[in-house]
């Protein structure tokens, strides 16, 4: 797929189609799944629709640049985090693209503030931390933990992180489709 300067909702739909359905970074599920279920513990847990669509969206830069396993392996950070937000801005509200943006740096966070953290995370997930710039010293942690979007990017992280169960069922893209709407009217209406 070309590359557009913002993507649009059918764009993202076709890249949960197709490229979602590649593995997750050295998981046992595929980006979609992965997506859908950290969406899913986002409205289990009663967080707000933008947070719900932050969750369902935060790795689609991985599916939009094509990242792949042999990509981690290799030692290749994509900053998906990062350069997915052009393509996003205009399209979702700063809320949505922020804690996208800020949930790699929220992992490194946690890494720093919570000593069992670490411990908890998947081998993966301990690879692309290495990748990602470590665990934060405590200047880092002192500015990202200021920033107005940091609670939520953790909050995004935590589901983020529970969100790699092999054969959990929970809902099908399209029943996040009017949530998704409503936060493209939102950014379009700011």
């Amino acid at each position: 797929m070309g590359l557009p300067h913002t993507l649009t909702l059918t764009q993202i739909t076709a890249l949960f189609e197709h490229a979602g359905a590649s593995l997750y970074g050295g998981e046992a599920i595929t980006q979609r799944d992965h997506a859908l279920q950290s969406a899913w513990l986002a409205q289990q847990a009663g967080d707000d629709d933008a947070l719900i669509i932050a969750c369902l969206l935060h790795d689609l830069g991985h599916m939009l640049f094509e990242q792949n396993d042999q990509d981690l392996a290799d030692g290749k950070d994509d900053l998906h985090q990062v350069k997915i937000v052009p393509f996003l801005r205009g399209l979702m509200p700063a809320d949505v693209i922020d804690a996208i943006r800020l949930h790699v740096d929220a992992k490194r966070y946690l890494c720093f503030s919570e000593v069992p953290y670490f411990a908890a995370l998947s081998d993966a997930s301990r690879l692309s931390l290495a990748l990602q710039g470590g665990v934060m010293d405590a200047a880092a942690a002192a500015r990202f933990i200021s920033h107005p979007y940091a609670a939520r990017a953790i909050a995004l992280r935590r589901h983020d992180d529970a969100a790699k169960i092999v054969d959990l069922v929970v809902p099908p893209f399209a029943h996040y489709l009017p949530r998704l709407i409503a936060q493209s009217e939102r950014a379009a209406a700011s």
